[in-house]
C-alpha cells in the first residue's frame, strides 16, 4: 500500500456538517475516514453511507461490548452499511468474538478488536481489576482476537513488535495514539510518530485531531503522509 492508504483519519466532531466540511478539505487524501461515537451518535448510520456512497473507506469504531448476539447483530448491520472496518473490545471474551467474526463472514468488512486502550496506563489497568502489564494484557487480548477469527487488533504503536511476534505478519494492526513529531500526546498515554508506528511493523495509523484541528487540514494531512513515506526510505 501507499503511505496515504494507510492513514485513516478520524472524524471526531460533533456533526455532520463539521465532518462534510473536513472530508471536502481533505478529499482522497487519506485512505479511510473514522466514524467514532461522537459522530455516530450525532449523524447515525445515515452519514456512514453517505460516505461510503462517495466512495469513502470507513472505520467504524464503535467498539461494541456485549452479549454475542447483540454484537453479531450489531456487526451483521456494520457489513450491511458496506463499511471497510468495524471493531469489538477483545475483553468481551471468545464467545463475543467469535459472534462477530461469523457476521461478518462472506462480506468484505474485517473485523478490528480492541486490545488496550491507549489512554490506559499500568495504574489504571490496575484500577479495573488488571494486574497483568499493559504489554502481557495486549498479548494475550491479541492471540484472544486472532483465535477467535478477527482480522486484527487496535493496539497503541508502543505495542505492534509485540503484536507481529505473537500473532505473525497477516495480522492487521491498527494504530491510534499517532501524533506528529513535535505535538503534544494530549490524552494519548501511549503515543508515538507515524513513521515509528510503520517502521514497528503497523498496517494503519489513525490521526484525529492533528489533522481535524489544524488551520489547514489537508497541509497537516500531506505532512503527516510525507512523515509516513520517510519509513519506507
Amino acid at each position: 500500500m501507499r503511505a496515504k492508504d494507510r492513514l485513516i483519519v478520524a472524524l471526531d466532531v460533533s456533526s455532520s456538517e463539521q465532518a462534510r466540511a473536513l472530508v471536502s478539505r481533505l478529499g482522497t487524501a487519506p485512505g479511510a475516514y473514522k466514524v467514532g461515537s461522537q459522530l455516530f451518535t450525532a449523524a447515525g448510520p445515515s452519514f456512514v453511507a453517505e460516505l461510503v456512497d462517495a466512495g469513502h473507506a470507513v472505520f467504524l469504531d464503535l467498539k461494541f461490548h456485549d452479549i454475542p448476539n447483540t454484537v453479531a447483530s450489531a456487526v451483521s448491520a456494520a457489513t450491511r452499511l458496506g463499511v471497510a472496518f468495524v471493531d469489538v473490545h477483545a475483553s468481551g471474551g471468545r464467545a463475543m468474538l467469535q459472534a462477530a467474526a461469523a457476521a461478518r463472514a462472506g462480506r468484505p468488512t474485517r473485523l478490528l478488536a480492541i486490545t488496550v486502550l491507549t489512554s490506559h496506563t499500568a495504574s489504571t489497568l490496575d484500577e479495573i481489576g488488571t494486574a497483568e502489564s499493559v504489554e502481557d494484557s495486549v498479548r494475550r487480548l491479541a492471540r484472544l482476537a486472532r483465535d477467535a477469527g478477527a482480522d486484527g487488533v487496535v493496539a497503541s504503536p508502543n505495542e505492534v513488535a509485540l503484536i507481529r511476534a505473537e500473532c505473525g505478519p497477516s495480522f492487521l494492526v491498527v494504530t491510534p495514539g499517532i501524533r506528529p513529531s513535535g505535538a503534544p500526546a494530549l490524552d494519548q498515554a501511549r503515543a508515538t510518530a507515524p513513521a515509528a508506528a510503520l517502521r514497528a511493523g503497523a498496517d494503519y495509523i489513525v490521526v484525529g485531531r492533528p489533522i481535524t484541528g489544524a488551520k489547514d487540514p489537508a497541509a497537516a494531512a500531506a505532512a503527516i503522509i510525507a512523515e509516513m513515506e520517510s519509513a519506507a526510505a
